[in-house]
């Protein structure tokens, strides 16, 4: 199954960057089917650009000017990026784009060679207009429960394509490419911050779960960033008016990845699962929003007192100053409205919703309230100018 991301690509050269199974080599080939592909994945390539990077000059000189050139998966062979950057700055017509699922070799590689030559671009899971346009259709539910990875998706069987997916990152990114040794630590880690999912990180209580050192801890946070299946959100404390919590969260790029990696049992509650999954499926989608045009830039925040006030969503851009609210029940108490209300008496400039599982939308004390549905499928908190 082929879905058309809605995502751009600009006309100049760039990374696009963005987790296996993300359908990266597939739009490309959709899109610029005139291009040269180099896919580094496949040993005739990589054997050769290994051995001699400067092969990839060769091949470009014969090009016609206006061409397109797609490296798969560059991280293999950083040693090319040097290669690339002279090609830029010599034939200026041509556009290369620069695939990876990994930015921790880039970042090792000196990748900054080509800052300001190529914008970095990055794709994750489909969105539910994404799936709309293509006429699929997915319950809510079975998004909370299973994600929108689309090899997932695109899957009969998608709980044991993401056990597979899981396994796939233990095996072939964190083993292979020697990002750790203690591969069982690493393990525990991984179920361990699953409880941190859409909450504020805390090393130390995660290292205690998982009987790992901090300083490991610190750096398999760094290895699920670099490795793009995981981000933190800063807090937003712009002008603060009273006393703000500064410790970021931590959020899981897709929520079925986050539900494969969170155990079960009988002292979890399914409501506290499927708050963080929904929670985390709003949170995706404001993320991967922000590509799909460029009229929708922002930043992404949290805000949160030190008195434990929070607001789970702060857009803010030159167009937008949006807060969001996400509740997992389907009615909405007086309480639920009490954080936006505090965040808008110190920025009643921004607009506000509460986004819940009940069917109704409608609009109570300035806050709009709305579907989670609804919410997913209209994306109305951006500008549309």
């Amino acid at each position: 199954m082929y879905v058309e991301r809605l995502m751009q690509i600009p006309d100049v050269s760039c990374f696009l960057l963005g987790p296996r199974g993300t359908g990266k080599t597939m739009m490309l080939k959709k899109r610029f089917p005139d291009a040269l592909y180099l896919d580094l994945l496949d040993p005739q390539y990589y054997q050769r650009f290994l051995a001699h990077p400067g092969h990839l000059k060769e091949l470009v000189d014969k090009l016609p000017n206006h061409h397109t050139i797609i490296i798969d998966e560059i991280q293999k062979i950083p040693a090319l990026l040097e290669v690339v950057h002279i090609l830029i700055e010599e034939k200026r017509e041509m556009v290369f784009i620069l695939t990876g699922s990994s930015a921790r070799k880039l970042k090792k590689s000196g990748a900054n060679l080509l800052a300001g030559r190529a914008l970095e671009i990055k794709m994750g899971p489909f969105t539910v207009n994404e799936l709309r346009k293509n006429g699929t259709n997915i319950a809510l539910d079975t998004m909370l429960q299973n994600g929108l990875i689309p090899v997932v998706i695109d899957s009969k069987y998608p709980e044991k394509t993401l056990a597979t997916y899981v396994d796939l990152y233990l095996r072939e990114e964190i083993l292979q490419e020697g990002l750790t040794r203690n591969i069982d630590g690493f393990a525990r880690f991984l179920e361990a911050i699953s409880f941190s999912h859409g909450t504020q990180l805390n090393i130390s209580n995660v290292a205690r779960e998982c009987s790992v050192p901090r300083k490991s801890v610190e750096g398999y946070v760094e290895i699920l960033k670099d490795l793009l299946i995981a981000d933190m959100l800063p807090p937003f404390t712009k002008r603060a008016k009273r006393a703000l919590s500064t410790r970021s969260k931590f959020y899981f790029y897709d929520t079925g990845l986050f539900r494969q990696l969170r155990p079960k049992g009988p002292l979890d509650t399914p409501a506290e699962i499927d708050g963080a999954a929904l929670e985390g499926l709003i949170y995706q989608h404001l993320y991967a929003w922000r590509s799909q045009s460029p009229r929708k830039e922002y930043n992404l925040y949290f805000w949160r007192t030190k008195s434990g006030l929070e607001v789970d969503f702060v857009l803010y851009g030159e167009n937008i100053f949006t807060a969001i609210e996400v509740k997992n029940g389907n009615k909405i108490r007086p309480s639920d409205l009490r954080p936006l209300k505090e965040f808008l008496k110190d920025y009643p400039q921004a607009s506000a919703f509460l986004v819940y599982r009940g069917k109704e939308s409608f609009v109570r004390d300035g806050i709009t309230i709305i579907s989670a549905s609804s919410f997913l499928e209209e994306s109305i908190v951006l500008p549309t100018r």
